[in-house]
């Protein structure tokens, strides 16, 4: 008997562990005319489809899973892909039934059945939404003509601002410790009360910045994936490292290493942030926060800190090529060199053969048999004496090169009256030497070092990632890279700047 009665207790145990498994949310909506309603759930930077229901009755909407949800935000969104509205689910919340009585566009008449908690979220939404009916209903009373209606307008935004600031701040209190103030906690800004004056008389605000910058991640789990399944994480994210952190690489570097500290290797939110970060940084217009790209690759991607992050593994190796192909090029590097031929030799090097030359072997042996006659014909990037070399790739046929080319030009000519001590290095990236020729006679830039990869030795567009024409890099004296990738209208602040820094040298 006690064996009958022991495995029956057994049973019950895995029955009750069973039906406490996966989810169960039942949602019944008047007035709801969808056949067709989706769970979907915020991370990160998207949202995502998680079910699908598809047997709505009466508007009894039930979505059923055998594995349990993560934690986060979740939203009802109708067949026409528009969100009903938003309920939280963490791991008490796992079976939940919402209703609405009062109809699919009434939120006031949004209330959970079995979740006090889940109650106090929906309330928050409720005072939001009422909020933005304020405002709404306020500017409808007449219509904005004058500067004074303006203001009075942004008096109410600020009025309801302050008062949603409240609301929030006696929510987080009262709901410490839940995954509801975790969420909320990323919406509210952490602003310094009462800051000292500066000698101005105003409020001192590099002691606001501080502390602002310094309590940004207060109270924020890095270790928990849920932190990054809501609406407000990405953009607080984004807003730190866009406005925030000082617009430097270097700092940017530091701030990259400081987030990704906080959470833990192999974890969502790690691998989220880190493919976030390693594409934000390498197809970055700011001039010089590839040095970003760069480090990440180094510090995480060649180290294995970032086995997992693709399905396709071998993204990573492309990563760290790129990231190694840049790492010569950074601002602050000294430039790689390059052994080019004089546009004036091309028809000697044409002779040799490389022009006819099927492949690379056969290019190999051309390069072998003339070895010594091309050593004297070499020109060097490193053997020129200039305090601004500017470097440029192009190509005689390149739409762009068409109209940049002739404004550097006049640029040259304009920097040389300035009795400015500046050389180009005019690299052309084809081979077509009868056309170079003709462009250098009719536009007269004898006195530019205008070369070519005659011998084929040096890959430019490779060597210094010219995947595009023109390319502009500007140089110091020591050969330094001290900007790349500008137009022509940015080369001469870029200089000005130089000399600055030579006149503090010496």
């Amino acid at each position: 008997m006690k064996r009958i009665f022991l495995a029956f207790v057994l049973f019950l145990s895995v029955f009750n562990a069973f039906s406490q498994s996966g989810y169960d949310i039942t949602i019944n909506l008047k007035n709801c005319k969808d056949t067709v309603a989706y769970l979907t759930f915020y991370q990160f930077d998207k949202t995502l489809i998680k079910d699908t229901c598809t047997s709505i009755k009466n508007g009894r909407i039930v979505f059923k899973g055998k594995n349990k949800l993560d934690k986060g935000i979740y939203s009802l969104v109708s067949q026409q892909k528009s969100i009903y509205f938003d309920f939280f689910i963490d791991e008490q919340t796992q079976k939940l039934e919402l209703k609405n009585d009062l109809g699919v566009d009434n939120i006031e008449g949004l209330t959970a059945v079995n979740s006090p908690q889940e109650n106090y979220f929906l309330d928050y939404l409720k005072f939001i939404s009422n909020q933005n009916k304020e405002f709404q209903n306020y500017k409808s009373t007449f219509a904005i003509k004058t500067k004074k209606d303006s203001l009075l307008v942004n008096e109410k935004q600020i009025e309801l601002d302050k008062k949603i600031e409240k609301y929030e701040q006696n929510f987080l209190e009262t709901h410490q410790k839940s995954f509801i103030a975790d969420v909320l906690n990323l919406k509210t800004e952490k602003y310094l009360e009462n800051p000292p004056k500066a000698s101005n008389g105003r409020p001192d605000s590099l002691m606001v910045y501080k502390y602002y910058k310094k309590h940004y991640w207060d109270n924020v789990d890095f270790g928990d994936d849920g932190t990054m399944r809501n609406p407000f994480f990405f953009a607080k994210f984004k807003k730190y490292f866009d406005l925030v952190t000082v617009v430097n690489p270097d700092s940017v570097i530091v701030e990259v290493d400081r987030i990704l500290d906080k959470t833990k290797q192999g974890t969502l939110i790690n691998k989220l942030l880190l493919a976030h970060l390693v594409y934000t940084y390498e197809s970055s217009n700011r001039m010089g926060f590839d040095k970003v790209f760069v480090h990440i690759s180094d510090q995480y991607f060649k180290t294995g800190k970032a086995v997992g992050i693709y399905d396709d593994e071998a993204v990573i190796g492309k990563i760290i090529k790129r990231a190694d192909l840049l790492k010569p090029l950074l601002i602050g590097a000294k430039a790689p060199d390059l052994s080019m031929i004089k546009a004036e030799d091309y028809e000697k090097v044409k002779a040799m053969g490389f022009e006819s030359a099927k492949n690379s072997e056969e290019v190999t042996k051309v390069y072998y048999a003339n070895e010594d006659a091309l050593n004297k014909m070499f020109f060097h990037l490193h053997d020129i004496t200039s305090d601004f070399i500017i470097l440029v790739f192009w190509d005689v046929d390149c739409g762009h090169c068409q109209k940049e080319i002739p404004k550097l030009i006049d640029l040259y000519k304009e920097l040389k009256k300035e009795g400015k001590d500046v050389k180009v290095f005019s690299a052309y990236t084809l081979h077509e030497g009868e056309k170079y020729l003709k462009y250098i006679d009719e536009k007269g830039i004898h006195d530019w070092i205008n070369v070519y990869d005659g011998a084929h030795i040096n890959n430019v567009t490779v060597k210094y990632d010219v995947y595009s024409t023109p390319v502009l890099y500007i140089l110091d004296k020591n050969k330094t890279i001290k900007a790349k990738r500008i137009g022509v209208e940015q080369i001469k602040d870029v200089i000005k700047e130089m000399e600055l820094e030579y006149s503090r040298l010496k």
